[in-house]
């Protein structure tokens, strides 16, 4: 539906309580006062046909019954007569819905089945509905001021909307955006979601002129592609941040593969957010943080950022905060030392982070703030005070704000570490703009967001890219397997598919025997590996399944004696299909390349270190498919490892477009595929002169 349809909800002119209730601490009550107390611009109309008047209003019977149309109609009535009244509501021309009322399909049964008929009728009548069972909406804007929940008050009005899957979060939000600083123009509590999602809310606020940047706190995503799309363009000029609660690593447990070992369910949750350039927080403080970051600072030009601190502690804390954070702390520039200097006693630290010791006066902090700010290595600052005897935080406060004040162009971020003045403190920083903080890692973790989002924005935009493929030889292959009721390919049948899609495999044949695995070693011309390839034997390395470097003939004989008793110690000989013979592959990194398809999510593709260590560094990312170029580079950058690709200690660096290649064939084949379930390589040899997947494994739906 178009964007304009959520207008009546978030912007109404007139609104309809029904369920209005005479008695205070009821929820049909309080959304009645809190309108009135609110300051709601325009009307607002009880209905209730066993009350003449409620908080001093005249009270309708019904809604065919009042004065005027309206925008929006807020139900609270019992979940039984919800579907009456949203008749109603459509026979009166209502614009829009919020249903507070709960029993739907949060308690199932019974409730399920009513909320199917009730979002079937919202939409047969063209309505658009928030809820059920959610606190409200709220627009904070001087020209609406519409509190619309059971929030005892409005926030003070900011550029900030959020929208929240829990109730109980949103009065939390609303409770503390005061004390932390946080503007709010739009507050909406989705509930159910069974009409009106965050994407809906996404589409709202992407051209709103009042929201400047997003909040969500989300607990499942009901289309995450459409979200993806959505988030994806909209992050382009509105930052947004979110907190996804549910980092269970259960869905995993049973997993048959690396790739599902690896793709825990919150692992497509931090794809999804990531490639849609949603900045993702980890707790509710963490949201509150970023969100303060975002306030009306400028974007920092880059990661070069400057501590300042009146004690070495908390310097230190910042500093080993802002590191881990991919935050620079320059050498400050000869001019700004020697600008410094004379301003200190000998004990202080002119260095970054500048320490200026305890003694430090509010104009000591005034003088040094605005040579650090006009330093030309300084992108950011950090300013950290702890109040020692003799100095009001207040005059700091303020010295801090007239040095920022000095410097539009570059950020400032404060640190308030003692309790003393700290709201006044706080609020006076907020009020020229800048955010402030009780610790340094809050500090260092909201420069960091302002920086990636800054690093988001200038990416250029990924574009998808068909590269040439043989899909007729992989589609062989897959409808072979189908045809005989197999869920898994080979271990050869899974090379030929990767190598029919140009991924480059070190070529495999399977021997069942030991005079056939002489026979083709000898076809090589060099050395060679034999595998043991038995479907319930996963880690052949375990089992002595693996043997390199093979040149003779009685060294392979030797060898398949040495795999096949291994083998036959955990599994019958009966459900060994054979050994793998393939030619020695030397050199280049180990890594791992593979997809698992996620039932919400669709198809995930992973990249980290791989080989025998891949399970206990588990230094893998994932991305959603289809990638396109930019996403394929995310992805190599996004491990912890990722300076391994780039050679250490005189190593030579991977060639990194072979393997973005990689990763765009192992794209193409799944969502060409989706009988796909699983793709497994490991390892994948990457060096300076290409990339070679040795091993391959596939699962395919089961028949």
């Amino acid at each position: 539906m178009s964007q304009g349809s959520l207008e009546p909800i978030l912007r109404p002119r007139s609104i309809a309580v029904i369920g209005a209730s005479r008695t205070p601490g009821t929820i049909g009550h309080e959304i009645v006062a809190n309108l009135v107390r609110g300051g709601f611009t325009g009307s607002v109309h009880p209905v209730n046909p066993k009350a003449k008047a409620i908080y001093s209003i005249r009270a309708a019977p019904s809604v065919a019954s009042l004065p005027e149309p309206v925008d929006l109609a807020v139900i609270t009535v019992p979940k039984e007569l919800v579907q009456d009244v949203v008749h109603q509501c459509a026979d009166a021309g209502v614009g829009g819905l919020v249903v507070i009322s709960a029993g739907f399909r949060e308690v199932g049964g019974e409730g399920r089945e009513l909320e199917r008929a009730l979002v079937e009728l919202v939409r047969g009548r063209g309505i658009r509905m928030i809820g059920p069972n959610c606190m409200g909406v709220l627009n904070a804007e001087p020209t609406v001021r519409m509190n619309a929940t059971f929030a005892p008050r409005l926030p003070p009005f900011g550029s900030a909307a959020f929208v929240s899957q829990s109730g109980a979060l949103g009065l939390t939000v609303l409770d503390y955006a005061k004390e932390y600083g946080i503007g709010l123009a739009q507050f909406v509590s989705v509930g159910n979601k069974a009409d009106v999602s965050s994407n809906d809310l996404l589409l709202a606020w992407e051209n709103d002129p009042a929201v400047g940047v997003i909040l969500m706190y989300v607990e499942n995503f009901g289309n995450p592609a459409k979200f993806l799309t959505i988030a994806s363009r909209v992050a382009r000029t509105k930052p947004i941040i979110a907190m996804k609660s549910g980092r269970s690593l259960a869905g995993a447990r049973a997993a048959s593969s690396h790739t599902g070992a690896l793709a825990a369910s919150d692992a497509a949750v931090d794809a999804l957010l990531r490639q849609a350039g949603v900045l993702r927080a980890g707790t509710m403080e963490e949201l509150f943080d970023l969100a303060m970051a975002f306030s009306s600072q400028p974007a920092p030009r880059s990661r070069r950022t400057v501590v300042l601190t009146n004690a070495g502690g908390p310097g230190i804390l910042a500093a080993d905060a802002l590191e881990p954070n991919g935050l620079e702390l320059p050498d400050l520039a000869p001019a700004t030392v020697n600008r410094l200097r004379p301003l200190f006693p000998p004990e202080a630290s002119i260095r970054n982070p500048l320490d200026m010791i305890a003694s430090a006066t509010p104009g000591g902090y005034r003088e040094a703030l605005d040579a650090l700010l006009g330093d030309p290595n300084v992108d950011s600052a950090v300013a950290i005070f702890v109040p020692p005897l003799g100095i009001k935080q207040a005059d700091v406060t303020a010295a801090i704000a007239e040095a920022a004040q000095a410097h539009l162009d570059t950020p400032v971020f404060a640190v308030l570490m003692g309790h003393e003045g700290l709201p006044q403190g706080r609020a006076e920083l907020h009020e020229v703009g800048i955010p402030t903080y009780i610790f340094p890692e809050s500090a260092a973790r909201a420069v960091a967001a302002r920086c990636q989002y800054r690093e988001w924005q200038e990416r250029p935009t990924s574009v998808l890219e068909q590269l040439p493929v043989n899909r007729e030889a992989a589609g062989v292959i897959i409808e072979r397997a189908v045809r005989e009721g197999r869920s898994r390919l080979s271990e050869v049948e899974a090379l030929e598919l990767v190598a029919a899609y140009g991924v480059q495999v070190a070529g495999a044949r399977l021997a069942r025997s030991e005079d056939e695995a002489v026979a083709l070693a000898g076809g090589h011309g060099g050395p060679v590996v034999l595998k043991v390839v038995a479907p319930a034997i996963l880690h052949k390395t375990e089992v002595a399944g693996v043997q390199v470097d093979l040149r003779t003939e009685d060294q392979v004989r030797a060898a398949w004696h040495r795999i096949m008793a291994g083998a036959t110690a955990v599994v019958p000989e009966g459900e060994i299909d054979g050994v793998m013979v393939q030619p020695m592959v030397q050199g280049g990194r180990e890594l791992i390349v593979g997809m698992i398809r996620d039932r919400a999510f669709g198809p995930l593709v992973m990249f980290g270190l791989g080989g025998i260590m891949v399970e206990v560094l588990r230094d893998v990312a994932f991305r959603i498919a289809p990638l396109g170029r930019q996403e394929a580079r995310d992805l190599l950058s996004g491990i912890r490892g990722a300076k391994l690709l780039d050679g250490l200690r005189g190593a030579p660096p991977v060639d990194r477009p072979p393997l973005e290649d990689l990763l765009l064939r192992v794209s193409q084949l799944v969502m060409d595929f989706p009988v796909i379930q699983e793709i497994d390589m490991n390892p994948v040899l990457a060096s300076e002169h290409g990339v070679v997947a040795v091993d391959s494994r596939v699962l395919l739906s089961q028949p």
